[in-house]
């Protein structure tokens, strides 16, 4: 039998080495993807960020993704398999995951989370997203440059702040150019169903629209556009190689740095919860190259708006700015606040319909 002290120093020994072999675990990061990571769009860009992470990262980190996930109950059962399954950290990529993370994170206050573009937070989750708007002014100024019929329109998913700004955004910024410009907006209810989207798109088409925005994941519309005419724009990737003739420019979303940036949080144990929004200035959304298409002075006249809104110089929402009904919203050089904007539920002057509840 072994003197007690030798049993002692054999389990010191491989306490120390369980120890250590647990430090060099890798760190498991998940991410919840509400399309599949081939849309050419949203969740493409979502995991180029996620592969970026394995990159810088290397062995350390580790990383799981689940695509096409529906927003509600279903979120809410994948959620809890990745805090079962032994996830440092959980990246939830669509606004109707916000409930599901909050109820999830919850239940599991040794998890981290990071949900994008949703508003409600917890001591274990943080939320993030992107200035689209000042990305969707860019896009706007083209269109109303580049309009032929003087219609636009604007394909939009669900009625929430962040869509309901973009409308108000591209729409503001084309009629500033072209005073004429008329706006027809289609709700289609989807993030990413390229059948309604091209339907959408036909739709638009049908009522002399010449140039369409999509808020939504596919390059379905631009295809249509391929087919039938017209101008639009690659939403939240570049989308060139889909359909280079009608694409006039892009809003590219970067979610890299600020992925490698939590991830690093983790790693060095001094993971918070935040609330960030970055837009053009800090990098989080980049501006595709203009199409030789678009006359040279207009190419120029957007590019000076990209440079003054990334150097504060510009706000998107700057009055005059008055509201649907004609009462003022913004007076002139008044500019826009974050709570307004983010809480945004109202059209602004000189578009026609209602918003859905």
């Amino acid at each position: 039998m072994k003197p007690l002290k030798s049993l002692l120093a054999g389990a010191a020994l491989a306490l120390g080495l369980a120890s250590g072999a647990s430090a060099q675990d890798p760190v498991k990061v998940g991410f919840v993807y509400v399309g599949p990571i081939g849309d050419g769009g949203w969740t493409y860009h979502h995991d180029q960020g996620r592969l970026a992470v394995e990159e810088h990262f290397g062995d350390a980190v580790e990383t799981t993704f689940v695509e096409s996930v529906p927003e509600g109950a279903d979120a809410e059962r994948v959620l809890t398999q990745m805090a079962l399954s032994g996830h440092d950290l959980i990246f939830t990529t669509s606004f109707g995951y916000m409930d599901p993370t909050i109820n999830v994170a919850a239940k599991f206050p040794d998890v981290m989370f990071e949900h994008a573009t949703g508003y409600k937070s917890a001591p274990n989750v943080s939320t993030y997203s992107a200035r689209f708007y000042e990305g969707r002014a860019v896009m706007g100024h083209l269109a109303g440059n580049m309009t032929e019929s003087n219609k636009i329109g604007y394909i939009a998913s669900f009625p929430i702040p962040e869509v309901i700004r973009g409308i108000n955004s591209s729409f503001l910024h084309a009629r500033k150019v072209n005073p004429d410009v008329e706006m027809k907006v289609i709700w289609v209810y989807t993030w990413f169903d390229p059948a309604k989207e091209a339907d959408a798109a036909t739709a638009l088409i049908e009522q002399g629209v010449d140039v369409i925005f999509a808020h939504t994941d596919s390059t379905a519309p631009l295809a249509k556009l391929e087919e039938v005419g017209g101008y639009g724009f690659g939403q939240a990737a570049d989308m060139e190689q889909y359909a280079p003739k009608p694409r006039l420019s892009s809003i590219i979303d970067d979610w890299a740095p600020y992925y490698i940036e939590r991830v690093q949080a983790i790693v060095d144990g001094n993971w918070e919860s935040v609330n960030t929004w970055d837009g053009i200035g800090p990098g989080m959304v980049a501006i595709g190259e203009f199409s030789e298409e678009i006359p040279e002075e207009v190419r120029a006249e957007a590019q000076a708006m990209v440079d003054a809104i990334a150097a504060g110089e510009y706000h998107p929402f700057t009055g005059p700015i008055n509201k649907q009904d004609g009462s003022v919203w913004l007076a002139e050089g008044e500019v826009a606040d974050d709570g307004t904007l983010a809480g945004m539920d109202f059209y602004i002057e000189g578009i026609e319909g209602d918003i859905p509840n």
